[in-house]
């Protein structure tokens, strides 16, 4: 508990406390220092503001008093109180004599053993002395008998002395006397370090006695050296020699104080070329014959460091000029990393000796830069390919593609997305597995590269998709556009677009993301502020808005251009001037002929089911569909009662018509593409049909298309419903467009019909 001056010391064990105040009572301490420092929390001292301590918790201070402590006591608790406290105090007694004891016997094992160490010492110290003095008499006598001899021995170690003197002194004269000779067999053998070697020692007695007894000595010494320093001339200036004897020879000719700084040109100029020839054809034994090199260019020439420093910093700044060009040509990750390594091992063994040159650093930053070109490389490559897969299909008109290439082509740009963006994974993998030292201290900044470039990949390909598809006039700069105009864009491009959207939200992009999350884990160099270099929701959610945008492209290019060619054959005609109607319009069948185009693109594209099997009364006779008791009635009432009680009749039945929903949301699926185009289209023909003024025959003429129309049209989709009720509105609205609206009696349509179906199978017998 905390006393009110500050925090309250943390509490004493309990049995360390006892242990602490009998130790204080055995040793006779001071009893207030004792009690203080034992004293729980609960008893420390209080501040100045605090209130009094209790007397019951006073028991084991200093001013303690037994008196008040019983008073308090008694008046305090009650009877079973007091033999409650008098339980526990009695334990505490026993304990503490117990503690005592304990106590007092272990310092009396300790009082023991420190008395039997005593003794020990007592003995053992007993008869030193006398050793000790006899030690100092031997030692007496060793020292006076080493005086003797020394005494005795040294006139004539003085004389061994200047013997060996004279010794030392003729070898030397003989060397002089032998120079010549070996300076001769030097040159024999060309050991011309040797020659100098022995020229350079005897240099200080020809200065001092070359004009007396060694003049001839001197004189064919000199002219030897002369030789001697023609041969390292000739090894110096030729081209077979290596670069490593050239540059012992300029050593061998400053020891002999030849004048050598106007070679120091032509040896940079040789150095130059060497590492001209390394670059071409680099090896390993080049990079350490150019090591040694360097280093003997030091040694020789120590002011030429700054010129070396530069040989070495262009030497490298070309050999990663050369990897930066093979970039361009797509080399695989463990071709780059062999040339990185080598030139990582190469910047190592130069920088040992010149580390002013600073190449690891140089490396570090250029292969940095390098492995992030050739991951930006690889995404721009996979992006072409794909777009190349897309457009090689497209390259001539899509109106003479064969069954099934559509399929094949569209399976095939699949494959290149999702296998392409695997192989890339793989490819990556190579370069934060590589145990070289550089790509250990890139491998954060690797990862991170790797997932921003899939996160921009995938954001450049959609924006690819865009330009393809027409819906973007932003200009691509890649080959493959150039095949491919934009205002020409085909239809089922876009329809390939839009599905292979859906495939990179539903397939490639989990795989990407879990592939990236088991290998590519860790990163975290970029900073924080830009958030995770990889969003998948984020891409997901623009590849999914992207199809349906491609979904909807596609039916609004197939709709204008059915509706087009819907238009221009449906204004030639002079409706209000038509003759009677013989057989179904000719844009009839190019209506068809477009929707079993669509229905061939979607069917090789979309999933889905185009055709289904058709009940009964959906394959029986025409004639039921189209004769019923009300049009028999009819026929027996006049022309113009029949038209207006038609007119009436279906503005009723309009009113009491249940509300149709016609447009739903398109789906990526055959049926649901295919029935969305065939609504707009006949929207469309509505409209064309409200611009126009119809006669009698006119009108029929309608009637007898859009008849036909509803028994062709169940073949493509499931929704009859619909398309029988836009047939109606085009009826309907051709109807009140018409000056005598009279329709064609039901024997006269079913026979006009079943000839028209009957010239179609001829034409086609494997038709249905």
């Amino acid at each position: 508990m905390a006393t009110a001056g500050g925090a309250a010391p943390p509490a004493m064990d309990e049995k360390a406390r006892r242990t602490r105040d009998l130790l204080a009572s055995f040793y006779n301490t001071d009893p207030s220092a004792a009690a203080g420092a034992a004293a729980p929390a609960s008893l420390a001292r209080p501040s100045p503001t605090a209130a009094p301590a209790s007397p019951l918790d006073s028991i084991n201070s200093a001013s303690f008093d037994p008196d008040i402590y019983m008073n308090v006591l008694v008046e305090q608790s009650n009877l079973e109180g007091l033999l409650q406290r008098h339980v526990k105090m009695a334990a505490e007694i026993k304990n503490l004599d117990t503690d005592l004891q304990m106590l007092v016997y272990e310092n009396y094992n300790k009082f023991i053993s420190a008395t039997d160490t005593i003794k020990r010492m007592k003995t053992n110290i007993v008869g030193m002395e006398a050793n000790m003095d006899q030690l100092l008499a031997k030692i007496t006598s060793v020292q006076s008998k080493s005086d003797t001899v020394n005494t005795s021995l040294f006139d004539k170690r003085e004389n061994i002395e200047k013997l060996h003197r004279t010794r030392n002194l003729l070898r030397k004269v003989q060397f002089i006397y032998d120079l010549p000779t070996r300076l001769n067999k030097c040159i024999k053998t060309e050991a011309y370090a040797d020659a100098v070697r022995f020229f350079t020692g005897a240099k200080p007695i020809f200065e001092a006695y070359g004009d007396t007894s060694f003049q001839d000595c001197k004189k064919a010494s000199e002219e030897a050296m002369d030789l001697v320093i023609q041969h390292l001339q000739a090894k110096l200036y030729s081209d077979s020699e290596p670069i490593e004897a050239r540059a012992e020879a300029v050593v061998l000719l400053k020891q002999l104080n030849f004048p050598v700084d106007n070679l120091k040109s032509n040896l940079l100029e040789k150095l130059e070329d060497c590492l001209l020839n390394f670059q071409n054809e680099p090896t390993q034994a080049s990079i350490g014959d150019i090591s040694k090199t360097f280093r003997a260019y030091l040694i020789i020439f120590p002011d030429s460091e700054r010129r070396l420093i530069e040989l070495a910093q262009a030497l490298f700044s070309n050999r990663y000029e050369t990897v930066r060009e093979n970039l361009k040509k797509r080399i695989p990750s463990t071709d780059l990393l062999a040339m990185l390594r080598s030139l990582w091992e190469d910047a190592t063994a130069i920088d040992e000796v010149i580390p002013e040159a600073a190449l690891p650093a140089f490396s570090l930053e250029t292969t940095r830069d390098i492995i992030r070109q050739h991951i930006a490389t690889a995404f721009l490559h996979l992006q072409s390919e794909i777009s190349e897969a897309l457009v090689r299909t497209h390259s001539t008109s899509n109106e003479e593609l064969e069954e099934s290439q559509l399929q094949t082509a569209m399976e095939a740009s699949k494959i290149k997305v999702s296998q392409g963006c695997i192989d890339l994974l793989q490819e990556f993998h190579h370069l934060i597995d590589g145990n070289i030292e550089l790509l250990v201290k890139l491998r954060d900044l690797i990862i991170d590269w790797v997932q921003e470039g899939f996160q921009d990949f995938f954001q450049k390909l959609d924006g690819h998709f865009h330009v393809l598809s027409g819906k973007s006039k932003k200009k691509s700069q890649e080959s493959t556009m150039d095949s491919l105009q934009i205002d020409k864009v085909p239809t089922v491009l876009v329809l390939m677009l839009a599905q292979l959207c859906v495939y990179i939200e539903q397939t490639t992009v989990p795989k990407v993301t879990e592939e990236l999350a088991s290998s590519f884990f860790g990163g975290g160099a970029r900073s924080y502020e830009y958030g995770p270099p990889f969003v998948p929701g984020e891409i997901c959610r623009l590849y999914r808005s992207s199809g349906e945008k491609f979904l909807h492209h596609y039916i609004n290019m197939k709709t204008q251009k059915i509706s087009k060619l819907l238009n221009k054959r449906f204004t030639t005609p002079v409706w209000i001037k038509h003759k009677e109607p013989r057989e179904v319009n000719m844009f009839v069948d190019l209506l068809l002929l477009e929707i079993n185009g669509v229905v061939s693109e979607v069917k090789q594209i979309l999933p889905g089911i185009v055709r289904r099997h058709r009940h009964s009364d959906s394959t029986g006779s025409t004639t039921s569909s189209r004769s019923n008791p009300m049009r028999e009635d009819m026929l027996n009432r006049p022309n113009t009662h029949r038209a207006r009680s038609q007119f009436l009749e279906n503005h009723l039945a309009k009113l009491f018509e249940q509300k149709m929903e016609i447009f739903t949301k398109v789906e990526y699926t055959q049926e649901s593409v295919i029935s969305t185009v065939l609504k707009l289209c006949l929207k469309s023909l509505q409209e064309f049909v409200r611009l126009q003024t119809f006669n009698r025959s006119g009108f029929q003429q309608i009637q007898l298309d859009m008849e036909f129309l509803k028994t062709s049209l169940k073949e493509f989709v499931d929704d009859e419903a619909a398309i029988s009720f836009l047939l109606k509105e085009v009826n309907n609205a051709a109807h009140e467009r018409c000056l005598d609206p009279i329709p064609l009696e039901p024997p006269i349509l079913d026979k006009l019909i079943n000839a028209k179906l009957a010239k179609i199978k001829e034409e086609n017998p494997n038709m249905r």
